[in-house]
């Protein structure tokens, strides 16, 4: 399951960013982090704007309410989202996940 937390700025949720896939897609869930394919390279933010524009495809929002507000520079980033509740965002990430029969993995040492 995907973490959501709040704060003043509105809503965030963590991802991981894997920059110049062969194609665009949310590949997974490991660890309460999503797990975005982006084909742009990660140089002079491309990367991050890809990430904004799939997320936002994908979970039927606007680009506008959505921004990278944590690790810029990182593959693991945070992502902040205004003007949306957190009940209605959860469930726009589950459709997003069942839509593209996503499954959680765990790393090998929560499995020991």
């Amino acid at each position: 399951m995907i973490t959501v937390k709040e704060s003043k700025k509105g809503l965030s949720f963590d991802i991981h960013v894997l920059p110049h896939a062969s194609r665009a897609e949310i590949s997974g869930i490991q660890d309460g982090v999503l797990k975005v394919k982006v084909t742009a390279p990660p140089v002079e933010g491309a990367a991050n704007a890809a990430c904004v524009k799939l997320l936002a495809a994908e979970l039927g929002l606007k680009k506008s309410q959505m921004e990278i507000s944590a690790g810029a520079k990182s593959r693991k980033k945070t992502v902040s989202v205004k003007n949306i509740g957190k009940s209605e965002l959860l469930a726009k990430l589950q459709n997003c996940i069942a839509k593209n029969r996503l499954v959680e993995q765990t790393s090998l040492l929560d499995r020991m």
